[in-house]
């Protein structure tokens, strides 16, 4: 029979054979027969098989100091075993909190490729499809399904037209909005659709509705 043979019936066994070593407090100064710490650590641990334990059962149950030994180790297993649990407890959550960190972040970066943010109120205005060459390209993601439009200081509210242009002229995307003026804050959000487009420089127009167009470099990456 392996380690894994040890009943809750041979656990009692061991331990009554032990608790009456106790009380009848057995000397042994010469240490007689006792088994090393060795032994006593693989009785503990479960690693001996039962078969092999047994012939020591009726010294333990007749040697103090054996007794004594026994309690020892089997009071430093179950610190053991106990550190190991709550190690490996701490473990899994700690994995369980990194793996939510993980779902989170990818959680957030979709939901920020998915929005896109531009803030022209301290760009420079252009007409047609010219733009301030000074002045780096705003970026949008092409994963972007919304853009949230700060437009300029001063802009009124109401309808606006949108739309993306090669450096050309020729069209690549048209949508239109509702402008919100909150605090002095006028803001545009407007739906769009990216994903088919190719990389590169672009221009972004924008016009209330029925007046000319402003003009912005962009680059979708």
């Amino acid at each position: 029979m392996n380690a894994r043979g040890y009943s809750a019936r041979d656990e009692r066994r061991l331990l009554d054979a032990l608790g009456r070593g106790l009380l009848k407090e057995f000397p042994n100064p010469e240490r007689t027969g006792c088994p090393g710490r060795d032994v006593l650590k693989r009785i503990v641990s479960r690693r001996m098989p039962l078969a092999e334990a047994e012939k020591w059962l009726d010294h333990l149950g007749s040697c103090s100091p054996c007794y004594g030994d026994y309690s020892q180790v089997r009071e430093g297993y179950e610190v053991c075993r106990k550190r190991t649990m709550l190690t490996m407890a701490a473990s899994v959550l700690i994995a369980a909190g990194i793996a939510g960190w993980v779902l989170l972040q990818r959680h957030n970066e979709t939901v920020v490729a998915e929005r896109a943010v531009l803030d022209l109120r301290n760009r420079s205005v252009a007409r047609g499809t010219e733009t301030n060459l000074d002045e780096q390209p705003l970026e949008i993601s092409r994963a972007a399904t919304h853009l949230n439009i700060y437009l300029p200081l001063g802009s009124a509210d109401g309808p606006y037209d949108v739309r993306i242009v090669t450096t050309s002229g020729e069209s690549l995307l048209n949508a239109s909005g509702e402008a919100r003026l909150n605090q002095g804050l006028t803001s545009l959000e407007v739906a769009v659709s990216l994903s088919s487009s190719r990389q590169g420089r672009f221009v972004l127009q924008i016009r209330k509705a029925g007046s000319e167009w402003n003009s912005y470099s962009i680059f979708l990456r």
